[in-house]
């Protein structure tokens, strides 16, 4: 019985890693890198060369940035394509990045540095809400490719869900593409784990970001991090831009890709649970910083955040190999719960040893409760809109960690480490109330017929344009 269920959970795993290969993850891990590391490679070069004061300033407009520019990019994604949009952002970024360095090195004034930090948030690329997207058509692809089967069926809470057709990628069409992808599996199943399997890349990029930043700026110089976030942004975000696997426009039936509405009560739900998730890990990461300041070992704050990088790891893993037994709804209130009472422990802790065990068990609950919200987001989102919605729904986990830094950081230095943890642990509660109120069926369900629009593969996009021109 334990050999058929690993072999099933393999089995799983096997499936999301065969429709694109194991490139597309790897690559789409080191094209989020430049994210996670821009926010804390501005906070240690600014800390070195002007002080502290200033870096707050600097990288809170690089987070303003982010959150500001996130929804704006995955629109152009959506009536552009992934190819042209990702390629311009990530050489944009780029090179905003290094007039960054320039403008902090040779002491340029600070409301400089602030706009330029501004667009260096406002031009990332974002590769994680994009790369959703991309799962999310190439998963449909599968569904709905030659010998294969339509549509799963509907969620338990929910009515059925009128699912888009989606067009293959790149080099995969028609008889083809039956051929490559993998048995195991329906559409809606492998949505689901590939959705799981993208969101763990995306917390493992943001815990390892900083780590690897704090590292280089330690090993070489104040500015290695954010050098480090140019250099894999015009390398590896170009590669995932050109990619095979990269969606074209979106293609509307009734419905034109503009006049298709994004904004929908279920998505706003999702948003704010999103928004909930970051400020319990700002409030929970500034809490650890103030702790290990006080203990006289700075240094220790990331060893102690790790512990959440590896538990969350492992149960996105596990999320993504097992079969899904309940729907995106019932599983996003047991996280949220979980992670409630996980938090609550934080304001009682008083060493590394008690930190460490607590920031871990909070982590196995954050991986279950972020890939619920974005697979809860795919699930209602227009196809016409997809990279804008996730974006959006990126935009909420920043601006939450954005405004728990601002908010636990006088805390902690005003009243100690205990504050901060305290403002998770009150996060926790809102968000709780929130996903038990709302996250319900009623705003989970399916689109209406025509208000969905279809991502077509590059080859068929450039195919189009040509037929146009001729």
């Amino acid at each position: 019985m334990k050999a058929t269920r690993s072999r099933s959970a393999w089995a799983g795993v096997r499936a999301v890693v065969g429709i694109a290969g194991v490139g597309l993850p790897v690559l789409s891990f080191l094209a989020r890198l430049p994210a996670a590391l821009c926010p804390i490679g501005t906070l240690l070069l600014l800390t070195e060369v002007d002080g502290i004061g200033r870096a707050g300033v600097v990288a809170g407009m690089l987070w303003l940035g982010q959150a500001v520019g996130g929804a704006p990019v995955g629109r152009l994604a959506d009536r552009r394509g992934h190819r042209p949009v990702i390629l311009v952002a990530s050489l944009v970024n780029a090179g905003v990045i290094v007039a960054l360095v320039g403008a902090v090195l040779v002491g340029l004034p600070a409301a400089v540095q602030a706009v330029l930090a501004g667009l260096t948030g406002a031009t990332m690329p974002q590769v994680g809400p994009l790369s959703r997207t991309r799962w999310s058509v190439l998963t449909a692809s599968r569904a709905e490719g030659p010998g294969r089967r339509g549509p799963a069926s509907a969620p338990a809470d929910g009515p059925e869900r009128h699912e888009p057709a989606s067009a293959p990628a790149e080099g995969f069409d028609g008889p083809e593409l039956a051929s490559v992808l993998p048995t195991g599996p329906d559409g809606k199943e492998l949505t689901g784990r590939a959705l799981s399997l993208d969101t763990t890349i995306d917390e493992i990029s943001f815990m390892v970001g900083p780590a690897l930043a704090a590292t280089v700026v330690v090993l070489c110089h104040p500015a290695a991090g954010l050098l480090l976030a140019a250099v894999l942004g015009a390398v590896c975000g170009v590669l995932f831009a050109v990619h095979p696997t990269a969606p074209g426009p979106v293609r509307t039936g009734r419905v034109a890709a503009a006049g298709v509405p994004l904004v929908s009560p279920g998505l706003i739900v999702l948003w704010v649970m999103a928004l909930g998730q970051g400020v319990i890990w700002g409030g929970a990461n500034a809490g650890v910083s103030a702790l290990s300041k006080e203990l006289g070992d700075a240094g220790m704050a990331g060893f102690v955040w790790g512990g959440m990088a590896v538990t969350s790891t492992l149960a996105g893993l596990v999320t993504t190999a097992l079969p899904v037994k309940r729907d995106l709804t019932v599983r996003l209130r047991w996280a949220i719960v979980a992670q409630t009472l996980l938090v609550l422990p934080l304001p009682a802790v008083d060493g590394f040893v008690g930190a460490s065990l607590v920031i871990a068990g909070i982590g196995v609950a954050v991986a279950p409760h972020l890939i619920a919200v974005f697979g809860l987001g795919e699930r209602i989102a227009p196809a016409a809109r997809m990279g804008e919605a996730m974006g959006l729904l990126g935009a909420g986990l920043i601006i939450g960690q954005c405004v728990a830094a601002v908010v636990a950081g006088p805390l902690a230095e005003a009243y100690g480490y205990r504050a901060a943890f305290g403002l998770s642990c009150g996060a926790g509660p809102v968000a709780c109330a929130v996903a038990l109120l709302f996250v319900r069926g009623r705003w989970f369900g399916p689109l209406p017929a025509g208000a969905v629009g279809v991502p077509p593969a590059p080859v068929e996009a450039e195919r189009e344009r040509t037929g146009r021109s001729s």
